[in-house]
């Protein structure tokens, strides 16, 4: 079993996310996420829609939990993502045996995907894996809204953090996220990535990632000056040479397609104002994605594969 859903030295009930709603999980779905302890896993498959050193040849093979601590109203993976959706729970053994199973179609990495909620079941998974013989690379593709105190309990087993940097609007990040403090909180976790990893992502011999940190950021429409403050936190805070990747895959899913500025794709005119802003601030490691993006990122988590 997953061990209990709190950081060390946490008193009971869940504090492992900045909500710390404390919520005693092992009675139920109480707190802000409506999430238990058991492995509440939505989908695994195999992605190739990642960045080039965490996609490969054969893709990452990714973990999907259920339920998220942000809530993002505009989220891509709102089907499984939204805390009052049904939650899918699976045993350990077969997980392992699905993630076995692609690994051995050539996936070299493990991603977990919103694991801000589930760090115990995260941990018991590659625990298990190790047990069984499997090193991928881990892979913690977050959110960010995680206490640092969290991601420095997870130094043992996680080989390269994908966090989002989503907000430096405070408003903004109440607003979309239901999380004021968003920034900050990001910040810190951020700080603590990078304090353990730098700013060198190091590569196998094929090119794929060993261990690292990939900071992405999301462009939303109407909202170029927000990107053009998480750029420069990002440079002053960490460093021009972190690995960024800018992503303009924004697209309205159904729950905001009438919103009056998230019902539509990011222009040319924004994308590029941003893009001036990452040369200005001399970032020169990482990938920017082509503007027509937003067709190719638009996942189904009704099909068995998400991503086909």
């Amino acid at each position: 079993m997953p061990r209990k859903n709190r950081p060390p030295g946490g008193e009971a009930g869940c504090d492992l996310c900045p909500r710390g709603c404390r919520a005693d999980r092992s009675s139920g779905r109480s707190g802000f996420c409506r999430s238990g302890e058991g492995l509440e896993v939505a989908s695994i498959c195999l992605h190739r829609g990642e960045e080039p050193p965490l996609s490969g040849e054969k893709g990452i093979c990714n973990i999907f939990f259920s339920h998220c601590n942000l809530q993002c109203v505009y989220c891509q993976n709102y089907q499984i993502s939204r805390n009052d959706t049904p939650a899918r729970s699976m045993d350990l053994d077969t997980i392992v045996s699905a993630v076995s199973r692609l690994l051995d179609e050539g996936a070299s990495s493990v991603g977990f995907v919103s694991p801000s909620h589930m760090i115990a079941q995260m941990r018991a998974i590659v625990d298990s894996l190790r047990a069984a013989g499997r090193r991928p690379t881990i892979v913690m593709n977050t959110n960010a809204y995680d206490r640092s105190e969290v991601i420095a309990s997870l130094a043992d087993i996680v080989d390269v953090y994908l966090p989002d940097f989503k907000y430096m609007d405070r408003s903004l990040a109440l607003e979309l996220s239901g999380a004021w403090d968003y920034p900050d909180v990001a910040l810190a976790a951020l700080r603590e990535m990078h304090r353990q990893k730098g700013s060198k992502l190091e590569l196998r011999e094929k090119g794929s990632a060993a261990s690292g940190l990939i900071v992405r950021h999301l462009i939303l429409p109407g909202h170029v000056e927000n990107s053009k403050a998480v750029l420069r936190a990002l440079a002053g805070e960490l460093s021009p040479s972190v690995h960024l990747s800018l992503m303009s895959q924004y697209y309205p899913p159904p729950p905001v397609a009438s919103h009056p500025y998230l019902g539509r794709t990011i222009t040319r005119g924004e994308y590029e104002e941003v893009l001036d802003e990452l040369e200005r601030l001399g970032f020169h490691q990482g990938w920017v994605q082509e503007l027509e993006s937003e067709a190719s990122y638009r996942p189904d988590f009704s099909k068995p594969h998400p991503f086909e």
